[in-house]
Formats: C-alpha cells, structure tokens, sequence
C-alpha cells in the first residue's frame, strides 16, 4: 500500500524513475554477456605420469596405485580414475559437485602429488598436474597449405597466434596438430664396428662438445670482462663438422662421414590435423574471463581476413569450430521467441480485457522484462538459452500480477469509489497476497538453483531469472499498474449491475455446483485421473538431455589396441577422401561445410559438453559443419556405414553435441573387481547386452589385448659379457626407437638431437635378434641373442581403475527410435540376480544416461525439503491455518494429469528439462490455488457470506483471472515450443498441457477440498 500510495501521490517521480530504469534496461541488454549455454564448473583434473618402458602392470603397482592413495586423502574426492598403459599413467580426478571454488583444490591436489614425487621408481617423469582440463576453446582455427612446406605452415602459425594474443577477448591461444622437430643422427652398425666406435661414445662425444658454460672472467685494468668458451652447435653444419676422434688411432673424422644426419620432426608422431582432408595446423581460442563471445569472434574475422591479404596465395585460414556464430544465432532465435511471446501475450490481453485495459495489463511485461535485465546485469547474470527461455516462462506468470490488481482496481471502480481510492483499497488487500503468490511460484524453482549438481548449475539459471521477474512484476503491479489505471480506466458505475450473469459464468456455477453436492465421488473421479496419469507415463518416452541443435557434429574412430598411428592416419585419409566425394555440400544442397581431423588425440575442447580424448595413437576424430542440423542423422549413418564397409574391425561412432553435462554413452555398465574373473563376467556382460533388441556397437574401454616382445635376459651370460640390464635396455631404445644425446639450440626454439640406427636395422623384425648390444663400461658388443630369449605374450592395451578398483565399462549404443531407459530396465534385474553368483569383491554400477539422469534428479529432489518447508511457511504465514495450505498441496498431484497426455500426444521426451517443467508447473498451479483460497475467505470474513456462497462466489470472481494467467502463459509458452529447440519443446510441452488440465481441475477441487475439510454444505 505505501508503494501504491506514493506512486500515486508522486507521479512525476514515478515515472520518471520508471523512464530512467527501461533506459537502463535497453543499456543492460546491449551490454550483457552472451553465450550459447550458462555453462557449468568442469570439476575434474588430469595428473600424467611417463615411465618409459613399463609395462600397464608395472605403471598401475609402481605409479598409479600410489599416486590414487594420497588421491583419495582429499575431503573432497567424488572418484579417482586411472588408465594405466605402456609408459603412461593417466589420473582423472573427480570433485564432488558440490564444491564450485577449484582453486584450493586443486592446490591441494597438487600438494599431495608433489609429496610423492620422491617415492617414483627411477626413471619416471613426472607427474604433472593439469587443472586446466575444463577450459574451453570456443574458437578453432586451421591453417592449411597447398604446396606449402609444414615448417613454411608453422612459420605462419606462429605468426598468427602472436597476432592473435593481442586481441582484447582472448585469453589463450594453443596450437593443435604440431610436429615436434628433431635431428636424427641414423648409424650403421658395421660402419661404425668398421672404425671401432659405438653409438655411446658417440654420444659422449657430442654431449661434451656441444655445451654452454661460462669460461670465467678477468679483471682487465678497473673493469671486470666474462669469457665465453664456443662449443655448442649453433647451426646443421656445426653438427655435420664435429671431429670424432677415433679409438687408439690419431687421426678424426668428421660426424657426417660417420652418420647420415636429417632434420625431420618426431617419428612416429604424437598426433596429426587435417582440415577438410588437407594437413595443416591449428590455432585453438579460449575467451578471457568477463569477455564477450560475439565480440571475441568480430576480432578474429577481422583480424583473419587482414592476414590472409598477407600471406601468399594457398596458404588457407579456416573456422572449423566456431563458437560466436553459434551463440548469435542461438540469442537472436531466443529473443524472436521472448518478442513472440510478448506480442502474443499483449494480443491476449487486448482481446480479453478491452482495448485499454488489455494496454494497461500489457503495459507491464516490457516493463518488466527491461527491469529484470537491469538486475541481471547487475549481478553479472548474462543471456543465454537458459536465462531468456526463464524469461518466457516467466510471462504468463509476471501478468497475473497486474491482472488481478487491473480487475479489482476496476470492480472497486464500477462500485463507485475514486481511482485513487479504488487503487489504494486494491493494493492494501492484494499487496501480501500477491507478493506471497510470486514467492511461492519462485520457491517451486528453488531447488534447481540449490541442486549440487553439473546439471543443477547448467539450469540455475531459470530460479534466478524468474524470481528477479516475478518481483518485478509485483513492485510495479503496486505502483505502474494503479498509476495506469488511475489515469487511462474510466469505469462507469452501474451499482445493480451484476457482470456475473452471463451464460459462461452461470455454466461454471452450475459445474462448480455439481462438484459441491456430490464431494466424494468427484474427489474419486479426480484420483482415478492422476493414477491413470501416472500409470500413462510409462508410454513416455525418456532420454536424459536431448542433443544440440547446433550444426555440428563429431565422428570418433577407434582401430584395435596397439594400432600404430600410421595406419590410423592412413584410415583418416580414406575417410576424408570419401567425406571430399560424398558428403560435401555443393551450391544449394545440404551437407557438409567444412570438417577438421585429428588423428592420435582428440580436438580441443571447443565446447563444454564436449570431452577431450588422451593422446592416443589408434584414436581419430573428426569434427563437421554442415548446413542444418537435421542432417545429422542422415550424414552421421553414411559415415559410420562407409566405416563399417571400409574398416570392419574399427568401432565408428557419428554424435550430435550434446545439450547439457556430458554423457558417453546411452548404456554404461561399470564392472569391478581384481580378479581374473573380470574378464569373463564382462564377456558375459556384452554378450546378454548384444543379445538385447536396439542395442548396437556393444564394446568396453579396455580393448583387445596385444601382443609384447619380452626380452628374457640371461644374467649369467649377460654378466659374463661385461652386460647390465641398463646396457641392453638403452641398446635396444638407441638402434629401435633412438635416444636423445644433445639439444641443438634455434632462435627460441631447442630441438632434441636423435641416435638411431638406419631404417633396415629398425624396421626389419628377423633383424632384432642379430642386433648388437653394447656395454658402456668396455665399448665391447654381443648379439642380442647370446644374452636372451625373445618371447612374445599377450597382455591388456591398458588397465583402467575406479576408485582404486579394476574397472571394466561395457557400454553400448541405441539403434535410432530405442530408448536408453528402456532397456535398462531389463538389463539391471538381470544384472541383480547374476551378481549373486560372482565372486566377493564384484560389483556393477549403471552408468551413461542412468547415471546422470539419476544424480542430477536426485541433486533437486534433495533440495524440495527445503523449497517445500519455504512454500509452506508461506502459506501458513499468509492464511495462519494449516488446513488451507493442506488444500493448495493437494492440488499439486493435479498437475501430471496433463503432463502425460501432452508428452504422449506430442511423444516428448521425459527428461531432465521436463522434470523441470514439472517443478515449475507446481508453482503457477500453487499460484492459482492461493488466489482462489484467498478470495473464499475475503468473500466470508469481509463480504459475510456463508461458505457454501462464498466457495461459488469466490470461484466465479477468480475465474476470470485464472483463465486470463492460464491462457496468457499458455501463449507465452507456444513460441518457445515450437522455437525452442529439442531442449526447451519437452519443458513447454510439460508446462503447457499440465497446466491446461491443472487450471479447470483447480478451479473445482480446490472449493472441493475447501468444503470438505471445513464440512460446508451445499446448498
């Protein structure tokens, strides 16, 4: 009342603040941050550990084991993964969701891996602790040249990334694909036996001669001069010209008549990128924290488009992930929605509510939208999917407000009092009940903005926005909406009158009337309702987040374990052959625009949601742009049809990005235990799981095992050579794979300098045994097989670990139209009653959509406590009787009638974002009952009917605005349907037709419940 009051008392400062704040609002609005999705925090780290050499076995004991130990100290641990293979431990740790502050953490994590650093076994490297695993790269660039050189390509990337870390927005820049150069010093071993050398003194010899050390100084006079000794290789031909002295002769030779020397890059390489099936090299962008996306993505345009009038003609700079696009495109679809939906819901007003009432109704939801935009920016709150589709949801709901106070604004008029006096009488009766009505409609989403979950975080969002709307909406229903009215309404009063006499007003009292006389039999007709409903949903279909419409999509490849990265190149190329003859969209057909390969890694993480796969050498993925994401599907079962065809041994997989926290897999089933059991329970395992209709490319992330040559040293003959183990392991390493002698220092640049023996030693299998392994000690060399035995064993590619506990993930695809939750309906009893014959210590847990469906649910279930005991302390606070809130919740259960039907008629999925149109559904229903109660007892204590009238008063004076917030919020919420994406259509579906039913079953059952707990009788 005293916002009312002083808004009609000070009307040149109202509006004056009114026209400074929808100022503000259009400033915010330009201004605010923009992105695709709200994102979430990426609670993960990555510590890598090498150990040259070791076995899986070997790196699980001796690093990963102890490394997952001091792990597991920390409060905050959710899980601890490992993969353990030849030469490499890879932890991941994972933070429970409840935490969002990662930088002590991740301190701490650090702390306790460098505490066990001093406990490695020799020869390990590391661990390195990554905590920037969760950055992401929103922008990629590749740079490809035709008949350009690979260091010409470098030369140009470096140049690039200079000029693009000056760019306001950008806070890092890495490249993508790059060769790590080297210089191969190739030996022959009968040239070398030829002068009495062995590649260990030759690389003595190089270590000592090229060095950097200072060769002191001297006093000169009263100034203090440093000598610089030369040594070190400061060109190719220092290192061809370097003297060799020869052993036991007086003469040298220079190193290039005793080696062939090249300059080449690392073989075999860690990864390769290609870019629309050309090699080339990539530059990856990650936006500075506060910058802006669109902003970011004008000044790499800009800046591309001035270097590529530099560079030569052929040298190609491509967007093969793009970030900005996407996020303008997403924003501009989402804010036609919001306009869509405010022209419609004005349109709605004019059409119910007249001409100047429906302006003055209508003239609240800019207001309040302009309004809320000011306090988002205000608490850095930016635009989204997310934040603009709460904003729609929001309008039905914000106009019931100045719906309620614009009608009885209107009736205290037609009865004949003033307008200041009609609008003050309004706000004293209406202020709390309407501001208890908001809060309420805003606790049903607090648990959402509670939930300590990834998918918790994605939505908070949609509490924030909707609160700040809906409080909004309440300051100027008491002060804009009695200011309109006041000056614009002019009601005539027509005392005898009575407006309730129409024919649509005397069928709901004639309905309502039924309901009345027989209680219990329509409260047994709405109860078979709601079991039908619930026994319904199981036509439903369920999926956890449906897949972005973003117009990308990604294609893994995974050869057999042990692949060389050779011959995955060598896949990649077939593939991007036939995606260059097939796949690409010429003039105005659909397909493909541009794709990017990488090959022995995966890409960056250019989107949230998206996972970056380890370095690993039978792994490649293929990132597409193509010209509508409907054609996903269609492109996504070529390719993985041409794999199948093409490659039959190689898993191909086509996904969509995904919306929300990422899932692997649909079906994940997580086995454990440190038996040899395992693997038998697994194959069993995939085979009931391949046996199941809809499943398809059935695999487990351990893979095939592969095989090993086991060099079975014979000490005793080793020892009577004069060979240690060392001798024979560094031999192996320096003729197969080299050894690094020296460094050879360019510019800015230091490039390991490579032993090894020529291509016929190192390539030619029936050569290993007759290789020749030296002692360091004596210079003398024996073949290798008068000291051992070679042996060749099978052994698991790698070993993967949860919890410190071997795990085995058997997971499994959907074939298209099967539902995930379907079948693991049938696979989890089954599961169940074979776990009952394994062995102690086995164990299985569901993973893939089950896992976080289930998590992210069960994060917001944990918060509805507290959102319930808020709700109903308000309740009680405002009608100060237990039996009224009693009524209102029971009306809730009314809402999943409609729920279901709309999900099965439109065949929407019932997934996260549905459940959360459930929760909030619950608070416009609450809303409505509050109004319809509130008014019951203001008809008897205030107006002095009995019950019975006041239950038929009540219902027919609250009708109208019920049905005018149900339809405005109806037609509100159809853009968002039909516009939202396969993301926001389920939530709409839900909200719409669970509040279509909701509203007529409440505009009976709540008088019902109303009569029958206070025993009216009908009359």
């Amino acid at each position: 009342m005293f916002l009312t009051r002083l808004a009609l008392e000070k009307t040149r400062i109202t509006l004056v603040a009114l026209v400074l704040l929808l100022i503000s609002g259009v400033l915010a609005y330009i201004h605010m941050p923009r992105s695709q999705d709200p994102g979430f925090t990426v609670r993960t780290a990555i510590v890598t550990t090498y150990f040259p050499g070791a076995s899986p076995e070997r790196v699980e004991k001796l690093v990963s084991d102890p490394l997952e130990k001091a792990i597991q100290e920390m409060p905050e641990l959710k899980h601890v993964r490992s993969t353990s293979k030849n030469g490499i431990s890879i932890i991941y740790v994972d933070v429970q969701q409840a935490y969002k502050n990662m930088r002590p953490i991740w301190d701490s994590l650090r702390r306790k891996i460098d505490r066990e650093k001093p406990h490695m076994p020799d020869g390990v490297i590391g661990p390195y602790v990554n905590d920037e695993f969760g950055d992401v790269f929103g922008i990629l660039v590749s740079i490809a040249g035709d008949g350009f050189s690979y260091s010409e390509i470098k030369t140009v990337a470096d140049q690039t990334r200079d000029v693009l870390l000056r760019l306001e927005n950008v806070a890092k820049v890495e490249q993508v694909g790059v060769q790590d150069e080297r210089i191969f010093l190739e030996f022959n071993n009968s040239r070398l036996a030829e002068f009495g050398l062995t590649p260990f003194q030759l690389r003595q010899i190089l270590a000592s001669q090229n060095i950097v050390t200072p060769g002191g100084n001297i006093l000169l006079d009263d100034e203090r001069i440093s000598l610089e000794p030369t040594g070190n290789f400061e060109s190719i031909a220092d290192i061809e010209n370097t003297l060799i002295a020869l052993p036991g002769q007086t003469s040298v030779l220079a190193l290039k008549d005793l080696v062939s020397i090249t300059s080449g890059y690392l073989d075999p390489p860690r990864s390769k990128m290609y870019a629309s099936g050309y090699p080339s090299l990539g530059l990856a962008l990650s936006l500075r924290s506060g910058g802006n996306i669109i902003a970011l993505g004008e000044e790499v345009e800009s800046a591309l488009n001035q270097l590529r009038s530099r560079y030569p003609i052929g040298i190609e700079f491509d967007l093969v992930a793009f970030e900005p696009v996407h996020v303008a495109r997403t924003i501009r679809s989402f804010s036609s929605n919001l306009v869509q939906a405010v022209l419609v819901v004005i349109l709605t007003m004019v059409l119910f509510l007249g001409l100047r009432t429906g302006f003055v109704v209508a003239a609240l939801i800019p207001s309040t939208i302009l309004v809320t935009f000011v306090v988002m920016n205000g608490i850095d709150l930016g635009l989204d999917k997310v934040s603009l589709a709460a904003l729609i949801i929001a309008l039905g709901m914000l106009v019931d407000n100045a719906i309620v106070m614009a009608e009885s604004i209107m009736v205290h008029m037609g009865a004949g009092k003033s307008g200041p006096e009609a609008a003050l009488t309004s706000s004293r009766e209406l202020s709390v009940s309407l501001l208890n009505s908001s809060l309420t409609t805003s606790a049903a989403f607090l648990p959402i903005y509670l939930a300590k979950s990834d998918t918790g975080e994605f939505t908070a969002a949609l509490f924030l926005v909707v609160t700040i709307a809906l409080l909004c909406s309440w300051v100027l229903s008491l002060t804009l909406i009695p200011l309109l009215c006041v000056t614009y309404l002019q009601i005539p009063k027509v005392p005898n009158a009575d407006p309730y006499q129409t024919p649509f007003y005397k069928r709901y009292r004639s309905a309502l009337a039924a309901v009345l006389r027989r209680p219990f039999r329509s409260l047994v007709f709405a109860f078979l309702l709601f079991v039908l409903a619930i026994w319904g949903q199981r036509f439903v279909p369920k999926a956890f987040f449906p897949p972005s419409d973003i117009p990308m999509f990604t294609a893994s490849l995974r050869l057999a374990s042990g692949t060389a990265i050779e011959k995955t190149d060598e896949t990649i190329r077939q593939f991007d052959s036939f995606i260059a003859e097939q796949l690409v969209a010429h003039d105005q057909s659909g397909g493909v625009t541009n794709w990017s390969s990488y090959v022995g890694e995966g890409a960056p993480r250019f989107y949230l949601s998206f996972a970056p796969e380890p370095p690993t050498p039978e792994y490649a993925l293929m990132l597409f742009n193509v010209t509508d994401y409907r054609l996903i599907p269609e492109l996504s079962e070529r390719i993985e049809a041409f794999g199948n065809q093409s490659f039959p041994d190689a898993k191909i997989e086509c996904k969509p990005l995904p919306n929300g926290p990422l899932v692997n897999n649909p079906i994940e089933v997580r086995l454990s235990g440190n038996s040899d059991a395992l693997f038998r329970i697994a194959d069993e395992i995939r085979q009931h799981l391949g046996e199941m209709p809809g499943t398809t490319q059935i695999d487990d992330d351990w893979g095939l095992r592969t095989k090993k040559i086991i060099v079975r040293v014979d000490q005793a003959r080793a020892k009577r050579a004069s060979l240690s183990s060392q001798d024979i392991a560094v031999s192996l390493q320096t003729v197969l794979s080299g050894l690094e002698t020296t460094q050879f220092r360019q510019d800015d640049q230091t490039i390991p300098i490579i032993l090894r023996s020529v291509v016929a030693d190192r390539e030619d299998l029936k050569k290993l045994e007759q290789l020749s392994v030296y002692s360091m000690s004596t210079g003398n060399s024996v073949p290798l097989r008068q000291i051992a035995d070679l042996e060749v064993v099978w052994e698991p590619p790698k070993i993967k670990r949860r919890d410190r506990a071997r795990t085995i993930t058997i997971a499994s695809g959907m074939l298209p139209g099967v539902n995930a939750f379907a079948v693991e309906q049938q696979l989890v009893p089954w599961l169940e009653q074979q776990s009952k014959t394994w062995p102690i210590g086995f164990r299985f847990e569901m993973g893939g959509e089950q896992e976080s469906s289930t998590e992210s649910q069960a994060s917001i279930m944990e918060q509805l406590p507290i959102a319930g005991m808020i709700l109903v302390l308000l309740l009680v606070g405002q009608f100060n009787s237990i039996r009224r809130p009693a009524i209102i919740l029971a009306t809730l259960p009314l809402a999943l009638i409609g729920v279901t039907i709309g999900l099965i008629i439109t065949q929407a999925d019932l997934g996260f974002m549905a459940f959360l149109g459930v929760i909030s559904l619950f608070g416009i229903v609450v809303n409505n009952a509050i109004i319809l109660i509130d008014r019951i007892d203001m008809e008897i204590n205030e107006m002095g009917r009995s019950p019975a009238d006041a239950l038929i008063e009540a219902g027919q004076r609250r009708l109208r605005p019920i049905l005018l917030t149900t339809i405005t919020t109806l037609a509100g919420l159809v853009p968002l349907w039909t516009g939202g994406g396969p993301m926001f259509a389920p939530m709409a579906i839900t909200i719409i037709f669970g509040l279509m039913f909701a509203t007529f079953l409440t505009l009976g059952v709540v008088p019902l419940l109303y009569a029958i707990i206070f025993r009216v009788k009908p009359q």
